[in-house]
């Protein structure tokens, strides 16, 4: 007779030399996909997007190709059968003077808005960054300074109109100076107006800037002043080859974005001063609206609003590959 033999299994040694429990049966491979199962996991994503997407396109995408469509059209809206005219309505706006007197206007105002609120945002998010002052003093100060963004456009027009009026405090002040010599128009007199605006623009816009740099100051190590400090550089040194360099990706990103949203200012405009005296004050965007509903030349107003468009594109260009690049 003759007795089975059971091989016992091999017992792997552990790291310290015993034997080790047996070693557990690999797990089942899970069954392979089939397409439809691949196609659904890959579509998934886009079904979360499509409701947005579809809103986007209602409310974007839509108009933007209406007005597109009605640029190249003649009396469209106030006449019932438009005829197609093509480039006429763009050849229109670009050889209306008044549509240059905008673009010069614009470009002064939003340069020097731009100019002024990165000048004024720096300096003041350095005062309030810096260790000279108690933070109480800090925090009055920051309240202080942000006031002007808090308030509403209509507020900011009503508030500077009668600031500005020739019987207001502005004058009563200047006067009471003797720098100058009687009520000034300061938003009806032509050789005035643009500066006027351009200030108020300025005065309610800096704290975006404010708040941004301020941010940064206080992101940038101690370590590089501490190093600096250690090597020499002066104070102004140190602004020059520590601070400026580490917010230069703040910087043009505020400076770009704020570029943009300057160049489409319409409400201040036009609760100011409504693009005059005598488009003194015209921009691009109250020329437009004038266009629309003061003439109701809606063909041309839409030709005026694509070349604005792409204006705005090429601005938002450069803003994207600056994002793309900082990434």
């Amino acid at each position: 007779m003759f007795t089975s033999h059971v091989e016992r299994p091999v017992v792997a040694p552990t790291a310290g030399g015993s034997p080790g429990p047996d070693r557990a049966a690999p797990a089942e491979q899970p069954p392979a996909r089939s397409g439809w199962e691949r196609l659904k996991r890959r579509l998934t994503p886009y079904g979360f997007l499509t409701p947005t997407g579809v809103l986007m396109a209602i409310l974007m995408l839509t108009p933007i190709v209406m007005v597109i469509w009605y640029s190249l059209l003649d009396g469209v809206i106030t006449t019932k059968n438009s005829a197609f005219v093509g480039f006429a309505n763009y050849a229109e706006v670009l050889t209306d003077p008044v549509f240059f007197t905008a673009v010069r206007n614009t470009l002064v105002f939003t340069v020097s808005s731009v100019v002024a609120h990165f000048v004024i945002g720096l300096g003041f998010a350095m005062l309030l960054n810096t260790p000279l002052l108690s933070h109480r003093t800090k925090a009055f100060f920051r309240v202080i300074y942000v006031l002007p963004w808090l308030f509403t456009v209509a507020i900011i027009a009503v508030l500077w109109r009668l600031l500005l009026n020739p019987n207001g405090v502005v004058n009563y002040l200047l006067g009471s100076l003797g720098l100058t010599g009687g009520q000034t128009e300061w938003l009806a007199d032509p050789s005035t107006a643009l500066a006027s605006v351009t200030f108020i623009n300025i005065w309610s816009g800096y704290p975006f800037f404010m708040i941004s740099l301020l941010a940064g100051l206080q992101g940038i190590p101690k370590d590089l002043y501490e190093a600096a400090r250690v090597d020499g550089a002066t104070p102004l040194q140190q602004f020059r080859n520590v601070t400026v360099p580490q917010l230069r990706p703040i910087i043009i990103s505020m400076a770009l974005l704020d570029f943009i949203w300057t160049t489409q200012q319409f409400a201040l405009i036009w609760m100011t001063t409504g693009g005059g005296p005598i488009n003194a004050t015209e921009m691009l965007s109250t020329f437009t609206y004038k266009l629309a509903f003061s003439r109701y030349e809606f063909s041309v107003a839409s030709a005026s609003a694509v070349v604005v468009l792409l204006l705005s594109m090429v601005l938002a260009f450069f803003y994207v590959r600056h994002q793309k690049a900082r990434d």
